[in-house]
């Protein structure tokens, strides 16, 4: 049975993807989340699984988890997460680098087979081009939050080079699913409408998105995984299919039959990209299946909210 740790475990796509490891019966999982973003009510009661509380920047803290187990893979998850959260608070951002440094160092001195890093479209900053494609597109975000990611990717590449450590690169568009802070897009849109509230928009609401339903998701992770797929490179998950903003929430108000207006706040002032799409085309080879579409995913997150 292989043992895998999940650092940020307790996050919304992490507890997800704990979740499917245990259910294939192959792995014990060991999660470790500090409650930053994390909510105690996703950690799994499976006899396979061991959640402990810890913070992935604190080396005493970090050290006990990864020499009490023998991991065979890594996930790492745990980031400080959320656009207004992460310009807000730089600093905690930039603390990120301190776990970096930990979870790959540890992990060369422990022999793991692959180290999974969750990066992030940010670090394309404003796209130059359409689809942004893993290897093609410039990253030029300078953002805190993207910097750190870019870091991260710099961390597997060094890693790998010096010391033989394999990984691979999870560039996220915007997964979204129950679980999710209600902090973000679609959850955010879901409640207004569900209220009754107008929902608010930055800016003139044209700035595009895709969006990608967590189940999609975590089965393209799980064949990465049990397939040893892009070992030693990086992949764009999300769906490619754009929409912008003002149309997402005109959908989230049809869905909910709700009589929500729209209205207009002003732009923000950094960390709103006008638009964002991947070149996902490894990620559907991988899965050969349609991706879950856009309506269909806030439907099923609809079903969650409704008694």
């Amino acid at each position: 049975m292989n043992i895998v740790l999940i650092t940020g475990g307790a996050g919304f796509i992490s507890s997800y993807l704990v979740d499917a490891l245990l259910k294939t019966g192959r792995y014990f999982v060991v999660a470790v989340d500090n409650f930053l973003t994390g909510k105690k009510e996703f950690i799994s009661t499976h006899s396979n699984y061991v959640f402990i509380q810890c913070n992935v920047n604190n080396p005493l803290e970090i050290r006990s988890v990864m020499e009490k187990f023998h991991f065979d893979y890594i996930f790492h998850y745990a980031a400080v997460v959320g656009v207004s959260r992460t310009i807000e608070n730089p600093k905690i951002v930039l603390d990120d680098i301190i776990g970096l440094q930990l979870i790959f160092e540890l992990a060369k001195e422990m022999n793991v087979k692959r180290i999974f890093f969750s990066s992030s479209s940010e670090v394309y900053g404003e796209p130059v081009h359409l689809p942004q494609h893993e290897h093609d597109t410039p990253l030029n975000s300078r953002l805190p939050y993207a910097v750190v990611k870019n870091l991260g990717e710099c961390f597997c590449r060094a890693y790998k080079k010096e010391y033989g450590l394999n990984y691979t690169i999870f560039r996220f568009f915007n997964t979204y699913g129950p679980r999710q802070s209600e902090d973000f897009v679609i959850a955010k849109f879901l409640r207004a409408a569900l209220k009754g509230d107008d929902i608010a928009v930055y800016g003139d609401g044209n700035q595009s998105r895709t969006f990608c339903y967590i189940d999609d998701n975590i089965d393209f992770t799980m064949k990465v995984l049990e397939q040893s797929l892009f070992i030693n490179d990086v992949v764009n998950v999300g769906d490619d299919k754009l929409v912008t903003i003002y149309e997402l929430a005109k959908t989230v108000i049809k869905l909910t039959g709700s009589a929500s207006g729209i209205t207009n706040l002003p732009p923000l002032k950094e960390g709103d990209m006008s638009r964002r799409q991947p070149d996902n085309t490894k990620m559907k080879e991988a899965l050969q299946k349609d991706l879950i579409t856009l309506d269909d995913g806030i439907s099923k997150l609809l079903a969650t909210y409704l008694p």
